[in-house]
């Protein structure tokens, strides 16, 4: 089963390989193209496309004669493999990850039953992006100057004070330009620090809980990083940090299932890491309002933790919680030898 199939490649793709069967499953009217696809690439007979919402749809059981893997009649969980390109921006941003997981749980074999891709990882690392961060910056202040602007001509012109939306305009203006996360494409030299894994799925056991995103009260290492940079070894200043995602296509590693599924031979991995080259994927960038200096000699430790949450306007976008502090220390030293601790700092990023 193809969940999202859009244009329906990935399900050409599973019928070219050997698949008996392919349902691709589409909720909006590009199934009537991916029909179109199945036809012209000689799979129609193969391959099923259905247009609906996958937590609605049903399978043709008894007339395709799919089989569960227990004794109960009726049973939908039929499927041996099921197959997404659910992904988004930093992982969850804009994905589909709770109807993947209801498609699961209704018509995946739970025993043997694979899904493609198998796991997934999450990772953040401080970045050297001055030249986007102070873009970022620079708008806000002509965005503040304009503001300033306005508010004199209108008071002088024609005699009504504005001084009292200042507030409201320059929170919208502060999260536009300096709290929204944004697409970018790093080298592998802006990344300073080696990432830090901060959530990491089974596809084969994971939850909706976990589909709305991240707190660091779901487990040890949940959304936690520490970060020590060499002033020596890499280029500053520390203008932010990034977040991108790793899959793999590999064997069940659950309990039921590294048991009873059949092994993957030959596993595949696919990074969106700025070492791993283009993707359309990309990195999102969180920006720091002011950037974090390194000093000669110095080694600059970052830590905290990173939080996601739904944004309630808009339950397939997200929220980025951060809170960090930093501190220095003599290159060489131990943590605890500090020579300066600053205060934490917490702050709230749109991912749009």
């Amino acid at each position: 089963m193809d969940v999202g199939t859009g244009s329906g490649i990935l399900a050409v793709w599973a019928a070219k390989a050997g698949a008996r069967r392919v349902y691709a499953v589409e909720y909006t009217d590009m199934a009537k193209h991916a029909q179109s696809v199945m036809e012209a690439n000689g799979v129609a007979d193969v391959v099923t496309v259905i247009q609906g919402a996958v937590e609605e749809i049903e399978l043709p059981l008894e007339e395709h004669c799919l089989e569960a893997e227990g004794d109960e009649r009726g049973d939908h969980r039929v499927v041996d493999i099921m197959i997404s390109e659910w992904m988004g921006y930093f992982l969850l941003r804009e994905s589909m990850l709770d109807s993947l997981i209801r498609a699961r749980d209704k018509f995946l074999k739970p025993r043997t039953g694979h899904m493609l891709p198998s796991h997934a990882t999450m990772y953040v690392a401080p970045i050297q992006d001055e030249d986007e961060r102070k873009i970022g910056v620079g708008e806000y202040g002509a965005a503040m100057g304009d503001w300033a602007e306005f508010v004199d001509s209108t008071k002088s012109m024609y005699g009504v004070d504005m001084q009292v939306l200042e507030g409201d305009f320059e929170r919208e203006q502060k999260e536009y330009y300096l709290l929204s996360s944004h697409w970018s494409e790093l080298g592998p030299d802006q990344v300073l620090a080696e990432p830090a894994a901060i959530k990491e799925y089974d596809m084969a056991t994971c939850t909706i809980e976990d589909a709305r995103g991240l707190t660091v009260d779901e487990g040890p290492g949940v959304g936690a990083f520490d970060f020590d940079v060499d002033a020596d070894k890499a280029a500053g200043p520390i203008s932010g940090l990034a977040g991108w995602f790793t899959v793999d296509f590999k064997s069940r590693t659950d309990d039921v299932g590294r048991v009873d599924a059949p092994p993957f031979p030959a596993p595949a991995h696919l990074s969106t890491a700025p070492d791993n080259g283009y993707t359309h994927w990309g990195q999102q960038t969180f920006h720091f309002p002011a950037s974090i200096p390194l000093i000669h000699g110095e080694t600059t430790r970052i830590n905290g933790t990173v939080e996601l949450t739904r944004q309630k306007e808009n339950l397939r976008l997200y929220n980025a919680i951060m809170k960090y502090s930093t501190s220095r220390r003599k290159t060489g030293a131990t943590k605890d030898q500090v020579l300066m601790q600053g205060n934490e700092v917490e702050s709230v990023y749109q991912i749009p």
